[in-house]
C-alpha cells in the first residue's frame, strides 16, 4: 500500500522530500507544485511521473491526494494549511507553520479539532543521536538531569539570501534547537533571558544565546548563529549537545557527516558514532506512512503543537534580546563580501541556491 501525495514547493527542501519519498516505496508522488517556472522545470526533470502544476488548488481539489507536503516558504503556509484541512488532506509541513504565533496556534486548534494527521519536520527529534541522548537520560546513568546546553554555530545562511519569510536565524534555524532542548528536558520553558548581536550592522540579530529554566527545574542555554567564520579561508562549525546530570554527562558533536554521542555514566562509558543523517526526512515520511497505512504510532512525528511552542519561544527570545543591550558589530561591506562568497560557492553550509537535480 502507498499514500498519494502532492508536494507544494520545489526548492532545496522540496528536492529532499521528493528524493526520500521516492526511495521509501510508500509514496506515490502525484503532483509537484511551484509558482516558479524554473522550479517546475527542475521538478519535471526530477520526477517525470508526477504532474507538475503552478496552481496548488489542483492538488487540494483532487480527492485521490491523501497527503500534502508543504515545503514552500512560510508566508504561504497558513493559507495552505487551511486548504488542506478544508479538503481533508493529512499534512506534512516544514517549520514554521505560520508567519505569526497567532496564525500558528489557530492552525494547531484546527488540526486538533478536525482529526487530520499533521506533523512538522522538527528534524532533530528524528535523529539517531537525539534519541540516543534521550535514552541515556531516561536510563538514569547520569543521575538527575540538571543542565541542557545546545549549540549550533556555522557559517550558514547569511542575511538577505532570500529566506526572510522564515524570520531571523534564531527563528528560522534556532527553533529546532529550542525544540530539542524542550524534548530532552521533558518539560516546558519557565524562565528566559536572551543576549544577541547584530552582526555586520544587519537590522536583525544573527547570533543569539538564551538561558533560563524549565518548569521541572532543569537549567538550559541555547546558542545559535550563522556567524562562525563566514570569511574564513577554511570554514568550520561548532555544534554540540552538552547534557549534565547530578552523576554523569552526555556529549554529542557532529561534523555533518558523522555524529558522535559520548556517555560518561555511573556504570559505563560508551561512545557511539554513526552517520549524521541530515534532515531525517525519510524517517519522518516513513513514520507518517506507518501511522496512516499500518496504524503504527511513532515518536518520530513532531506535532503542530510542538512546532507552535518552539516558534513562539524563538520569537520571544528575539523580542527579549531587543530589550537588552543589542550591539552592532561589523559593517555592511563585510556582509556584501559574505553574500558574494556564498553565491559563488559550490560546496558550503546551507546553500539554498544549490540544486540536487540536473536539467
Amino acid at each position: 500500500m502507498v499514500l498519494t501525495v502532492g508536494i507544494i514547493g520545489f526548492g532545496r527542501m522540496g528536492e529532499f522530500y521528493l528524493e526520500d519519498m521516492l526511495a521509501s516505496g510508500r509514496w506515490n508522488v502525484k503532483y509537484i507544485c511551484d509558482t516558479s517556472s524554473t522550479a517546475r522545470k527542475y521538478a519535471a526533470a526530477a520526477c517525470p511521473s508526477a504532474t507538475i502544476v503552478e496552481d496548488e488548488d489542483i492538488i487540494f481539489n483532487d480527492p485521490e491526494v491523501q497527503v500534502v507536503a508543504l515545503v514552500a516558504l512560510a508566508d504561504s503556509r497558513k493559507n495552505q494549511i487551511d486548504k488542506a484541512i478544508a479538503s481533508g488532506k493529512h499534512i506534512i509541513s516544514e517549520k514554521p507553520i505560520g508567519m505569526t504565533p497567532e496564525d500558528e496556534w489557530d492552525s494547531v486548534d484546527k488540526v486538533e479539532s478536525k482529526g487530520v494527521a499533521a506533523v512538522v519536520n522538527l528534524y532533530l527529534r528524528n535523529s539517531w543521536y537525539a534519541r540516543a541522548v534521550k535514552e541515556y537520560i531516561q536510563s538514569g546513568e547520569i543521575g538527575e538531569l540538571a543542565i541542557v546546553r545546545i549549540c549550533h554555530m556555522t557559517p550558514g545562511l547569511a542575511p538577505g539570501e532570500g529566506h526572510e519569510a522564515e524570520g531571523p536565524s534564531f527563528h528560522d534555524c534556532g527553533m529546532h534547537y529550542v525544540d530539542i532542548a524542550r524534548y530532552l528536558a521533558g518539560s516546558e520553558f519557565k524562565t528566559m533571558h536572551s543576549q544577541a548581536v547584530r552582526m555586520w550592522d544587519y537590522k536583525d540579530p544573527w547570533w543569539l544565546q538564551c538561558h533560563g529554566t524549565f518548569e521541572n527545574g532543569v537549567v538550559y542555554d541555547i546558542t545559535q548563529g550563522f556567524v562562525y567564520g563566514q570569511l574564513s579561508k577554511d570554514q568550520t562549525h561548532n555544534c554540540y549537545f552538552d547534557i549534565i546530570g547530578t552523576k554523569g554527562t552526555i556529549h554529542m558533536t557532529h561534523n555533518f557527516r558523522i555524529a558522535k554521542v559520548e556517555l560518561r555514566g555511573v556504570t559505563k562509558t560508551e561512545v557511539r558514532e554513526e552517520r549524521y543523517g541530515g534532515k531525517n526526512i525519510r524517517i519522518l515520511c516513513d513514520a507518517v506512512a506507518a501511522s496512516l497505512l499500518d496504524g503504527v504510532e511513532a515518536e518520530a512525528m513532531p506535532s503542530f503543537r510542538d512546532a507552535a511552542i518552539a516558534s513562539e519561544f524563538a520569537w520571544r527570545c528575539l523580542d527579549d534580546s531587543r530589550k537588552n543591550d543589542l550591539p552592532s558589530i561589523g559593517d555592511n561591506d563585510t556582509l556584501v563580501q559574505i553574500r558574494a562568497r556564498r553565491a559563488a560557492m559550490e560546496d558550503g553550509y546551507g546553500l539554498i541556491h544549490k540544486r540536487r537535480t540536473k536539467l
